[in-house]
């Protein structure tokens, strides 16, 4: 089957369809998202946090099943960083040994953290996707503000485009599903849209399947209304002990599905009630079992460009990029970046 030409989205007995030449199929690909590493999963849990460490545990989800890595970074301190260059070690590392998407997470809003979001999309090639997270929320009690003005997503919108990035719209409550629509009408992004439902974070939602149901029934009716493309995918996980109820809910309402340590580091807990610690391979492995005992077949990632609209990997081209691209490069639009905005951001306030 070739990229989707035009797709619709219906609810019959909470079963999604897509609408594709005139036939009807029941959606049997499944993707699975792993998200290694996330920028504050703290020490003492199995997080790869090197360059090296996360290729090797991408390559090691992907044999799994994982379609898509959902990347963070980490300093040579294990924080999160926002570092074009670890980016670039880590991107190369896979499409050069392995054969990603790229999260942009940082928060305080100021000019240069901004730019700083944006490096590793507009200096590394190889990256088919990057998060876009569609509004500004608190993270918990205590926590910090995850700031995305509409200037910065206007901004990223736009390079993403330039970049023949895909955006994945990463929602925490309804508004920011509307706010996406807002931002596909005035073009500053393109359908297919592809949503990932953000469940558990004190300033958004809570992550239980009553949630991601009033998400999907949001994100139809705007679609009714023309206020969303019918062009639309959607994924979603749950933080902490709720990654199992938000995954099952997932596959039975049609999406596709995240695990990975930066979303939760508990497996379960044996006889005992004492904990067991999980590991990005474990979560991957227990999401394909599920998809596979849903009666789904796990996507594999030629399959999920193709259902994401995303164009095949040319191999061969990324890696001759990426082998063009010197850490000079990088460290010179870092140096640039600083000088034009005039901070130490990298060092004292990046979330990776």
């Amino acid at each position: 089957m070739q990229r989707i030409l035009e797709a619709e989205l219906y609810n019959y007995d909470k079963v999604f369809y897509y609408f594709h030449e005139r036939k009807y199929y029941i959606m049997a690909k499944t993707i699975i998202t792993a998200a290694l590493t996330g920028a504050i999963t703290p020490h003492g849990y199995d997080v790869p946090e090197t360059p090296e460490e996360i290729a090797k545990t991408a390559y090691e989800c992907w044999k799994a099943g994982a379609a898509i890595v959902h990347l963070h970074m980490r300093d040579d301190n294990g924080a999160g960083v926002m570092d074009p260059v670890k980016f670039y070690e880590t991107i190369k590392l896979i499409r050069k040994n392995y054969t990603s998407s790229g999260d942009n997470r940082v928060s305080d809003d100021s000019p240069y953290g901004n730019a700083v979001r944006m490096l590793h999309h507009a200096n590394v090639p190889g990256i088919e996707m990057g998060t876009f997270d569609a509004g500004t929320f608190n993270w918990g009690i205590p926590g910090g503000i995850f700031s995305n003005s509409p200037t910065f997503l206007t901004t990223l919108g736009n390079l993403y485009q330039e970049r023949n990035i895909k955006p994945e719209f990463e929602v925490f409550d309804m508004g920011m599903i509307r706010a996406v629509g807002v931002y596909w009408k005035k073009g500053i992004v393109k359908a297919p849209l592809h949503f990932q439902l953000c469940l558990g974070v004190v300033g958004g939602l809570a992550a239980t399947p009553a949630d991601v149901q009033d998400m999907l029934a949001y994100i139809q009716r705007l679609q009714a209304e023309g206020n969303l493309p019918k062009e639309v995918t959607v994924s979603g996980f749950g933080i902490g002990k709720g990654h199992l109820p938000v995954m099952f809910s997932a596959l039975a309402n049609g999406c596709h599905v995240r695990v990975g340590m930066e979303d939760n580091v508990v497996y379960g807990y044996d006889k005992e009630g004492k904990k067991i610690l999980a590991n990005n391979l474990m979560l991957v492995e227990r999401a394909a079992r599920a998809v596979e005992a849903y009666g789904n077949e796990v996507a594999t990632s030629a399959e999920a460009r193709e259902m994401l609209g995303l164009a095949p990997l040319d191999h061969e081209a990324v890696v001759k990029a990426l082998d063009a691209l010197t850490i000079e490069d990088l460290e010179k639009a870092k140096a640039e970046a600083s000088e034009k905005y005039g901070t130490t951001y990298f060092a004292a306030k990046s979330m990776g």
